[in-house]
């Protein structure tokens, strides 16, 4: 399946503007596309408790996954800044849960655009591999 960037960023950058995020004031949105074809989106959302505060990247991917999804074939991020954010160490981690090759687009509000591979966003990512080696 050929993978249309701009539609991806663009569902990502709607679902950034649905972002509750009254404490850090920072905006992100992202898009999941999914092997089915489907697009799921999700957007930060902050508690006052901030660890208890999720990711759009983390919201985007649970939801696909509660919809029976595991294989996904591109995520797109949206970052309310000028610089391209790349996803935080536990977005990261639950990327490469289900997709260490996936291709992720970090974009910005100026329309600035790189293309990652998960795998190089954590490039030594803990994994069942690594729960099920024995140990001497």
């Amino acid at each position: 399946m050929e993978i249309d960037w701009q539609i991806l960023i663009e569902e990502a950058r709607r679902a950034q503007k649905l972002a509750y995020a009254p404490y850090s004031h920072f905006q992100v949105g992202a898009a999941l596309l999914a092997s089915s074809g489907k697009i799921y989106t999700g957007c930060n959302i902050e508690n006052a408790s901030y660890p208890l505060s999720i990711c759009a990247e983390r919201v985007a991917i649970f939801k696909a996954v509660s919809e029976g999804e595991t294989q996904f074939l591109a995520l797109a991020v949206v970052a309310d800044s000028q610089s391209l954010s790349a996803p935080c160490g536990a977005c990261r981690q639950v990327i490469m849960e289900f997709a260490p090759e996936l291709p992720v687009a970090l974009s910005n509000l100026e329309g600035q655009r790189i293309i990652v591979k998960a795998s190089d966003l954590l490039p030594m990512p803990f994994t069942k591999e690594f729960l099920n080696e024995k140990r001497e």
